[in-house]
């Protein structure tokens, strides 16, 4: 029995206290955009290009093409043959081992000459080692501030009053808002 007063005297009182809430619309005034400045990153890259010295070691080359070495074996041979001929005696073995080396460096030369550049290791110009270029490339990070919309202060009228307050967006001509209508004891 006590738990029904207690829960009908509650109810009572929770429905005593509401009160009555409806809908309308205000004019508005004025619509003014708030901006806030945040930081945006964003990468800033350049590039330039670096020398690279004939003295400075760089790691073989992945390809899967590989240097042919065919064109040495066959060039050494037929040189070694060559300058078997040529001579006599002492001479005769001197010009097998320039035959078979001049040679192998022709059929080196004429097996791998389309070969990509990487392969050519030691290449030289008068005398002078070429040096390689390649582009590096550098980023770093930097930060713009830019401004942007956070809301709208909006100024409008409702019944004779005029009110203020923060919106996220910007209401047009009408405003919703919502009215309570609450008695007051005397």
């Amino acid at each position: 029995m006590k738990r029904i007063v207690i829960t009908s005297l509650f109810a009572a009182a929770l429905f005593g206290a509401q009160a009555a809430t409806f809908t309308d619309h205000a004019l508005v005034r004025s619509a003014e955009p708030q901006y806030e400045n945040i930081n945006v990153p964003r990468n800033e890259c350049s590039s330039h290009w670096v020398n690279e010295g004939p003295d400075r070691v760089t790691s073989a080359p992945q390809n899967t093409q590989s240097r042919q070495y065919g064109g040495a074996i066959v060039g050494g041979l037929a040189g070694g043959v060559l300058g078997h001929q040529v001579g006599g005696g002492r001479g005769k073995d001197a010009a097998t081992v320039v035959g078979a080396v001049l040679g192998a460096i022709a059929g080196d030369h004429l097996e791998n000459r389309n070969a990509p550049a990487q392969y050519n290791y030691g290449q030289h110009d008068n005398g002078r080692y070429e040096t390689a270029q390649r582009e590096v490339q550098r980023c770093r990070t930097v930060y713009e501030v830019q401004s942007r919309i956070s809301g709208y202060r909006v100024i409008y009228d409702y019944r004779g009053q005029q009110y203020t307050t923060l919106t996220r967006n910007n209401p047009g001509n009408r405003l919703p808002v919502r009215v309570s209508v609450d008695p007051i004891e005397q």
